[in-house]
């Protein structure tokens, strides 16, 4: 009996050792590594037909839209404006574009780790979006850069030179937008500091609004502006391609959340009423100080709230989004007539008056709409949450992009004269630029 008690006593003491010495191997072991990404179907479809929508909005959408509203013996000069833009960006994306803007570089600009598009391929994913594949996500950002650019046309129509327009188009990409594209989304010091631009109302929409003003202050006005007829020629064009822009924003607001998500479905819900209370509010208060509505303003005011929307629409609730539309439609109504009046620039589609005022005015907003209960988290986000410091935060975002945008595009501008020029000569501005610069004719 003494026997089998000392045998039992050794096995636990066995036994308890060799616990121990398991326990201590657990605790030596490394952590197993955290799963890989996991593509996503779901979010993968709907960045597919996300960046297809945000694609529509420069071709045909933004053509169209620009197309309608300068002079018949311009449209052909306006409309492949938007195709050739859309044509060069899409190279210089790959070549160098989607590198300087997302590659990890510094805090102001990325490196040339994806130079030529290396180091994408077939199973690549990015750490800003992690259920997509890579090759999606840089062909959804290049829609963003196709558009951006293509924006700025609308300052200068009817009068640069097509050759230094795609010199300046291109060099502004690459020292621009890659450069402010890095500072909010890709690393940069602006989304360090924690300013909240969902969609693009810094990159895209002010970015593009102070450099078209550059451009129009820099050419001067279109010869017989203020003193002979500029109307649109057709404005079911302009109509045709402001709806397209509004079906394919739903694209540029809900694709930003790169993921079929429940915040997809509320940047989406927020755009249609931002857009809609915008519209609302340019027509009533040009109906009550011109005494008739028109479609131009309608749909100026649609664009309006589209663009005041977009730094917006992951972080506002409905009732947000609809005082951010109504307040966008009011002031860029506003800017597009009574400031430009006031200043006495010639921006030709009013592409300061709503994609530069209008951002601003987004931007600033949702410092003060941003809401926790839809970003998601335990922090105060904006004003209405008891954050007051996010609106401080916006207007240094804003005041960073204008600096910059402002600055470059000017040398940008300056040098393209002296080398090439930037302006047709007179004859050619007055017998019209379809004919003179690309050997066509609208009859």
């Amino acid at each position: 009996m003494q026997k089998i008690r000392g045998l039992a006593l050794a096995a636990s003491g066995v036994a308890f050792t060799a616990l121990c010495s398991a326990t201590a191997f657990a605790q030596q072991t490394p952590p197993a590594a955290p799963p890989a990404p996991k593509l996503d179907t779901g979010d993968t479809a709907w960045m597919l037909t996300s960046t297809a929508l945000v694609l529509m909005m420069t071709i045909p959408g933004l053509a169209l839209f620009y197309g309608g509203m300068v002079r018949r013996k311009n449209v052909l000069a306006t409309v492949m404006q938007s195709f050739a833009v859309c044509c060069l960006m899409t190279v210089l994306w790959m070549v160098a574009g989607y590198s300087l803007a997302f590659g990890a570089g510094n805090q102001v600009i990325g490196d040339l780790s994806n130079f030529f598009l290396r180091n994408v391929t077939l199973e690549s994913i990015s750490d800003l979006a992690k259920t997509i594949p890579e090759s999606v996500f840089v062909t959804f950002q290049m829609t963003f850069a196709i558009i951006t650019p293509a924006l700025i046309c609308g300052a200068f129509a009817e009068r640069m030179k097509f050759s230094a327009m795609m010199w300046f188009m291109g060099l502004w990409l690459l020292v621009v937008y890659a450069p402010i594209a890095h500072w909010v989304w890709g690393g940069g010091f602006l989304g360090g500091l924690g300013v909240l631009d969902f969609a693009g109302g810094t990159v895209v929409h002010i970015n593009s609004g102070v450099a078209g003003l550059v451009c129009a202050l820099v050419l001067g006005k279109r010869k017989g502006y203020g003193a002979e007829n500029l109307s649109p020629h057709n404005l079911v064009y302009s109509v045709i391609g402001a709806s397209l822009l509004w079906v394919g924003w739903f694209g540029f607001n809900a694709g930003s959340a790169v993921a079929a998500s429940a915040n997809a479905g509320m940047a989406m819900a927020v755009t249609q009423i931002a857009t809609a209370g915008a519209a609302l509010a340019w027509m009533f208060a040009e109906w009550a100080t011109r005494a008739k509505p028109s479609v131009l303003g309608i749909i100026s005011g649609a664009v309006a709230g589209l663009v005041a929307i977009t730094p917006a629409a992951g972080f506002v609730n409905p009732t947000g989004a609809l005082i951010i539309g109504l307040v966008a439609g009011l002031v860029c109504f506003w800017a597009a007539t009574s400031l430009k009046n006031m200043m006495g620039y010639d921006d030709s589609l009013d592409v300061f008056g709503i994609h530069g005022v209008g951002g601003f005015v987004g931007a600033i907003l949702t410092g003060v709409f941003a809401t926790r209960a839809i970003k998601g988290g335990e922090d105060a986000v904006g004003l209405i949450d008891g954050n007051s410091g996010q609106v401080l935060t916006q207007i240094w975002g804003t005041l960073a992009t204008i600096a910059w945008c402002a600055i470059a595009t000017f040398v940008l501008l300056k040098i393209i004269d002296v080398v090439i020029g930037l302006r047709v000569d007179q004859e050619q501005e007055i017998e019209g630029l379809d004919i003179n610069l690309h050997g066509e004719t609208v009859h």
